[in-house]
């Protein structure tokens, strides 16, 4: 079996629904089925991963969220047929990187000048 580093990572390791790059669980941040403010089923960030239920992984970077959004990789990976909001973990992404930020949302096209 073939590891992406001649250090495997300690503890656990999980793959990012994003990515799909395998890394520590402690890298990662966990997210579960859950509900919003008004009770509607939503994706739920669980930074602590102690929540019960099904849980699915990704790197908390904007970007593979992006990607595991795109993919629809949440529903595949919570076994969930109900369609999850991702508002509250945006919300915590947001809080960590400024995700709302426009900068981020555009993909860079070339070099920036001073």
């Amino acid at each position: 079996m073939a590891t992406t580093s001649d250090n495997p990572a300690p503890g656990p390791v999980r793959t990012c629904v994003g990515c799909r790059t395998k890394a520590a669980a402690s890298e990662l941040l966990r997210v579960v089925a859950g509900s919003d403010a008004e009770g509607r089923p939503a994706l739920v960030p669980d930074p602590d991963r102690r929540a019960p239920g099904r849980g699915a992984h990704v790197h908390p970077t904007p970007e593979c969220w992006q990607l595991a959004v795109r993919r629809r990789a949440f529903p595949r990976a919570l076994r969930s047929g109900v369609s999850l909001a991702g508002a509250p973990v945006e919300d915590y992404l947001a809080s960590l990187h400024h995700f709302s930020d426009p900068q981020h949302d555009r993909p860079e096209t070339g070099a920036r000048s001073s």
